[in-house]
């Protein structure tokens, strides 16, 4: 444990950043906290250094003003004893990252949604300080105690360091079209970066890590069209990512509250829960007395079979729905689910 002069109280650690680690601690103003702390590295010369450390005291300290519930809070912003370190006293999130929802497996259209509508919230009310996120990504969601998402590590990269940062954080797909080519961020590449994290959490880490390395193709141009699908995933949902990672910044929703407007009108129903793996799909919801269950087996991209039926809650027989009547190709599969799933 170390403690410090405000009374802090550091204790184990629950996770690691590009930047820093993050520590548990007891602030005596606030209770249970979340501790940040970056640490200088070793390619920090002392004018890197500096201008690091002024950077991040200076957005640390106003994020402490910008209270909103869905932004994690800032409590408090020191630099170290040493002078090698900045130390983030914030709100502590008991329901952790939306990271681990990603690495589990699809979130449902409900929940991705609410937390959706929840970030943006908080993110419009940034971007109205003139404050840009830069790294939005399911690991800087947060869940409090009552699972509301709070928007965490708001303006900690900037422009300067963002390709390099992305690609040492293994999230450069995450970095809209324009910044390859020597655009500047803005709010609009705050809202690229939104529509991949909603692809992601839609799809989870195995489906999403099948198709090619996003870094490898968004630069390029184009990204949007090569995106593969969950097939019941509704076209509305569809159409309305498409639009937030549209290369051209004019076709993208412009603002956080265009982008909240858009957001509202998408489905959340059915309530299908998904487990994907590498060979076989399930969705399953419950309808009345009946639960319906499909499973699409991958054998292989020419190997391919799918169905879907009912059984009884209780006691009864269950009854197919639909199928793809034995072994057929991806596409065909594809195409028959997505006739099933009405998408």
């Amino acid at each position: 444990m170390a403690d410090y002069v405000s009374g802090l109280t550091v204790g184990a650690k629950i996770g690691n950043g590009h930047f820093g680690e993050v520590f548990h601690g007891v602030d005596p103003a606030h209770g249970n906290v979340a501790v940040k702390v970056l640490n200088r590295k070793a390619h920090h010369d002392d004018a890197r250094w500096q201008l690091y450390k002024g950077g991040s005291l200076n957005e640390a300290q106003n994020l402490s003003k910008a209270t909103h519930r869905n932004v994690v809070q800032v409590h408090h912003v020191v630099e170290g004893d040493s002078g090698d370190s900045v130390i983030i006293c914030m709100e502590y999130c008991a329901g952790g990252s939306l990271q681990k929802k990603f690495d589990t497996g699809p979130m449902t259209l409900r929940a991705v949604k609410k937390a959706a509508t929840e970030v943006l919230q908080g993110l419009g009310v940034l971007h109205s300080r003139g404050m840009l996120h830069r790294d939005i990504k399911p690991a800087n969601i947060l869940l409090d105690g009552q699972g509301v998402a709070k928007l965490a590590d708001f303006g900690l990269v900037t422009d300067d360091l963002l390709l390099g940062y992305g690609s040492q954080a293994g999230y450069c797909d995450h970095i809209a079209y324009e910044c390859w080519h020597n655009g500047p961020t803005s709010a609009k590449s705050d809202i690229w970066a939104l529509g991949m994290t909603l692809f992601r959490l839609l799809h989870g880490k195995i489906w999403y890590e099948e198709a090619p390395n996003p870094q490898s193709l968004i630069e390029h141009g184009g990204f949007v069209d090569t995106l593969k699908w969950l097939p019941h995933i509704p076209k509305p949902w569809r159409t309305f990512i498409r639009r937030t990672l549209n290369d051209n910044t004019t076709g993208r929703f412009q603002n956080t509250n265009q982008t909240l407007s858009g957001l509202a009108a998408l489905p959340v129903d059915p309530l299908w829960t998904v487990e994907v793996a590498s060979d076989l799909v399930k969705w399953q919801q419950t309808k009345g007395q009946r639960r319906i269950q499909v499973e699409w087996e991958r054998i292989s991209t020419r190997k391919q079979q799918w169905r879907a039926w009912s059984d009884p809650i209780g006691g009864g027989r269950s009854r197919s729905l639909d199928g793809s009547s034995g072994v057929i190709g991806q596409a065909q599969a594809l195409a028959g689910l997505r006739t099933f799933f009405g998408a």
